[in-house]
């Protein structure tokens, strides 16, 4: 477990293992919130690789009902429904 101080500015500086980790570089946003008395830190979520990893898990599954047709870019129905509807989420973000 990492040790770190909260400064005088309620400030903390998360180890480097961490940040390596969760692929924290500086600038990135992070959402904080407390959850049954502790400190939860995420990075924001990022619509562009939340979309490849979809887009990744509909064609490989794809791939695996129809070996001999394999799917081509933009081609499957289903992940261009989920793209799209990801996509409005992102333009359009809730608080939270």
């Amino acid at each position: 477990m990492n040790m770190t101080k909260v400064d005088s500015k309620g400030r903390i500086v998360l180890p480097q293992e961490i940040r390596e980790c969760l692929n924290i570089t500086p600038g990135t946003e992070v959402k904080v919130r407390e959850e049954d008395g502790r400190a939860i830190v995420r990075p924001k979520d990022n619509p562009a690789e939340i979309l490849d990893r979809m887009e990744h898990l509909v064609e490989s599954a794809s791939s695996n009902q129809e070996e001999t047709n394999p799917p081509t870019e933009g081609s499957n129905p289903i992940a261009q429904k989920h793209r799209d509807a990801v996509q409005q989420g992102a333009d359009n973000p809730s608080n939270g």
